[in-house]
């Protein structure tokens, strides 16, 4: 039975925000609208445009953004956008609000998303119904958030995975993070672990060449896709290397018996592409926890609408 719940959530990204209504924890797909964030002042703004041209007042309001967030203020990470519940509900007239990381509200979508958005690349063990999951974002940035289920509730702490410090195990490894903190400062697993951090191990590799051939992310993707460049290959390689490791470094943080979810645009590219270039090895690369890192299943998971239907599946456990 559909929850009588109207509410409006919205998906906040460094470049665009997608607005929706949704019926209960439902997205309606035909109500969503993409504003170009350039377009606008502030967030307040898209959310007055969107409503605009609405004919109901939402009971309830969730914005996942793309940027940390504490006790209801978030600011964005790539935009400087500040983010707040009082500002949220004078736009919409909503009376409930709140305000996610946008892995947050992934967390939130787990419970909601079905078989055929779901990709299995590592098999992992079954395991209780409330056993811990994570969720790994791979996009324009990299983050990271456990779920927890306490009872009949939904527990995603926020998290700012992607500025831990990168993993570097061998020679080549350490000296592509000397050559990232030549060039940007002190590495962070985003410095490879997004779109820039792909075309940035495709740079080192150049300068390592001494070629100045550059090439961007989606250039660098077709390369490995279609095989005509051994050069993107390599850099594929390394970033699915590092994937597995920062993956599994967070699963044995988090201990995920539940499953971990491999989202956003990145990862949805390389997912052809991670069992041949050695996601496997790279995630039970843990000496005598080897064995131990076979219980965690790892999902892609490819559903546009995720952080969407999450926001409005948090918001019906905030009401109650």
């Amino acid at each position: 039975m559909t929850h009588p719940l109207t509410a409006l959530v919205a998906d906040l990204g460094g470049t665009n925000t997608r607005v929706a209504l949704t019926d209960g924890d439902i997205v309606r797909t035909d109500s969503i609208k993409r504003f170009r964030n350039a377009d606008h002042a502030d967030l307040p703004a898209v959310l007055r445009a969107y409503m605009a041209e609405q004919t109901v007042i939402p009971d309830a309001a969730c914005v996942a953004m793309a940027g940390p967030v504490r006790d209801g203020v978030g600011e964005l990470t790539n935009l400087n956008w500040l983010v707040e519940r009082e500002a949220v509900a004078a736009a919409t007239g909503a009376t409930t609000v709140a305000v996610l990381n946008d892995l947050q509200a992934q967390g939130h979508a787990l419970d909601r998303l079905t078989p055929d958005v779901l990709t299995t690349i590592l098999p992992g063990q079954s395991a209780g119904t409330h056993a811990a999951r994570l969720v790994v974002g791979v996009g324009t940035g990299m983050n990271a958030a456990a779920v927890y289920r306490l009872g009949d509730r939904t527990l995603v702490p926020p998290s700012e995975a992607g500025h831990v410090s990168l993993p570097a195990q061998d020679t080549d490894e350490l000296r592509l993070l000397d050559w990232i903190a030549a060039k940007h400062g002190t590495p962070g697993l985003e410095d490879v672990l997004s779109g820039r951090g792909f075309e940035r191990v495709y740079a080192w590799l150049c300068d390592e060449a001494g070629s100045t051939d550059l090439l961007d992310a989606g250039a660098i993707m077709q390369g490995v896709n279609d095989g005509s460049n051994a050069r993107a290959e390599e850099a594929a390689r390394m970033f699915v290397r590092m994937l597995g490791r920062a993956t599994s470094n967070l699963a044995l943080v988090h201990l995920p018996f539940g499953g971990i979810y491999l989202c956003g645009g990145v990862a949805r590219h390389f997912s052809p592409h991670l069992k041949r270039l050695g996601f496997e090895a790279a995630f039970k690369d843990k000496g005598r926890f080897a064995d131990f890192m076979h219980q965690f299943p790892v999902y892609l998971v490819d559903d546009d609408y995720a952080a969407l239907s999450g926001s409005a599946a948090h918001l019906i456990e905030l009401i109650g």
